[in-house]
Parts: C-alpha cells; structure tokens; sequence
C-alpha cells in the first residue's frame, strides 16, 4: 500500500496541496510541512492542547487528526487569527503565561469563546479551557487574562462582521 497521499486543504485562508505520509498527524504536517511554528506539540495525546487549531470553525486538537482525513478542510493556526491583540496584550498584563508552551493554543480557545460569547463569564472561560494544560500558571492568570480581554474590545470575526453574528 502506497503511504503518501495528496490531501488538499486550506491553511490560513490559502488552499495547499500537498504530499504526505498518510500515516501523519496534522500537528506534525502543520509544524513540520507547512512550517506554522505557532501550533505546538505537547502530548500527542490529545490531553494538553498545545496543539489546538480551528478545523472547519471548530475548536479540535491536532495531535488527535491524521492528516489524511483533512481533505477539503479548513484549518486556521494562532498565525491566522484576527484581533487577537487585546488576548495577547491582557496574556501580558496579567502574568497568563510564564513558559509560554501552552500559550497558543490557550490563545486560540479564547479567540474561538470570543467569538462565539463576546461577553462570558469567568465560569464559562473555565469550561472553554478545561481542555488545555498550563502547568506553570495555576490558571487563575488566563482565566483573569481572557476576562480582561472580552471587556477591551470586541472580537472580530475573519469576515468582518461583529463576533456573535460570524457566519462561520
């Protein structure tokens, strides 16, 4: 059986097409392939989120994905996400991070609960990132940090529009 593929896909809002081992997972493809350094691998095991990503608007874990399975999708890495400033900024302001391994895919779980609740309670940032490890910060610092966030500015959805009426 032949192990390479062509899996045609969108990164970042470029469509790419590419040749891989099908045995691969869209971590190592996102990192190692296409040279988007921002996605991090962790775990491999889809316990820590390092390695979270948008796929098809929905948060997923890339270590988790084979590659092959991705044709046609959409993936969106922490590199493509718009009006993340304000997540950056209070992630500084408030200490939400000291190693930084765990800070992109935190970044993206935050950007993608903007998105869909501008406005959410500290409860709700805790359900949103329940399923990313930090084990530097205690998680109080995020939690405060993506709080601090949603009263700075509103998020802006890829196509412009305002965040909780994104067509995605």
């Amino acid at each position: 059986m032949k192990n390479t593929i062509r899996v045609n896909l969108m990164l970042n809002g470029k469509e790419r097409a590419i040749d891989v081992d099908r045995r691969l997972l869209l971590v190592e493809v996102i990192r190692d392939t296409l040279n988007m350094q921002g996605t991090r691998i962790g775990c491999l095991t889809g316990d820590c989120g390092a390695c979270t990503v948008l796929i098809d608007g929905q948060v997923k874990k890339s270590c988790l994905v084979l590659v092959a399975s991705m044709q046609g999708s959409h993936v969106q890495t922490i590199e493509d996400l718009p009006n993340i400033r304000a997540l950056q900024d209070a992630f500084v302001a408030h200490n939400g991070f000291q190693c930084g391994y765990c800070t992109s895919g935190m970044i993206v779980v935050a950007a993608d609960l903007l998105r869909h609740d501008p406005s959410p309670s500290r409860e709700n940032i805790r359900k949103a990132i329940s399923g990313n490890l930090c084990r530097c910060t205690g998680y109080e610092s995020i939690v405060e940090a993506i709080y601090a966030a949603s009263k700075a500015e509103p998020m802006i959805a890829a196509d412009g529009s305002p965040a909780d009426q994104a067509q995605t």
